[in-house]
């Protein structure tokens, strides 16, 4: 596996003429960048194998995925693009999005009245150079009934999401405690993001004032 770069390589001068991918299909990542003014010139999610890998470690396996969306990006040399990945993790189990309704009540029922962890790993590649970094939240539940799970399955707002819900949704009933990152939780950890970003030269609005 890559190692989590991050901060630690060199920071380039910002060029305003650096163009952004988003190499996310997800809706929520799109906001979280609408809400600091940033937006993509475009989407282009990479097909990469997402499957968990044997005795797998979800920190390892968040950052693993993070960086080989990035790597499997293709760009442009005035592009740079933006990749992210998020899972739950209870305890070493690691929750990805659930397949069907069923396998989400499964997650729901897990996470039922104990805390977990959502990791989101970023990763920014520019010129075949990769900024990496990840973000760890702790996250409580409360005890579920399972009147709670068939309404929230209901709702629809468990399909794509990372350990079957979205903070930032119906799910928020659920949560009775967070420690740390609430943004990560939805999916792009926004300070972090903009370290990485500005470590790659990409002028943010800002910088441009």
């Amino acid at each position: 596996m890559r190692p989590p770069v991050g901060l630690f390589m060199t920071t380039r001068a910002p060029d305003p003429d650096l163009k952004l991918i988003l190499g996310s299909g997800s809706p929520r990542r799109r906001e979280l960048l609408g809400q600091i003014g940033v937006t993509p010139v475009a989407i282009r999610p990479p097909d990469i194998d997402e499957d968990v890998r044997k005795g797998e470690l979800p920190r390892d396996y968040v950052n693993r995925i993070a960086c080989e969306k990035a790597e499997a990006s293709r760009i442009m040399d005035d592009e740079v693009v933006l990749c992210a990945d998020t899972t739950v993790a209870l305890g070493r189990r690691i929750m990805s999005k659930p397949e069907n309704p069923d396998e989400a009540a499964g997650f729901l029922r897990a996470l039922s009245g104990r805390r977990h962890k959502v990791i989101t790993a970023v990763a920014v590649k520019r010129a075949g150079q990769v900024w990496q970094k990840d973000v760890q939240t702790t996250v409580a539940f409360k005890c579920l009934t399972e009147r709670d799970v068939s309404w929230y399955l209901a709702t629809g707002d468990w399909q794509g999401k990372a350990g079957g819900y979205g903070i930032q949704g119906p799910a928020s009933a659920f949560v009775t405690w967070i420690n740390g990152s609430f943004h990560a939780v939805m999916g792009l950890p926004v300070p972090e993001t903009i370290s990485l970003l500005t470590a790659a030269g990409y002028p943010m609005p800002g910088d441009r004032l």
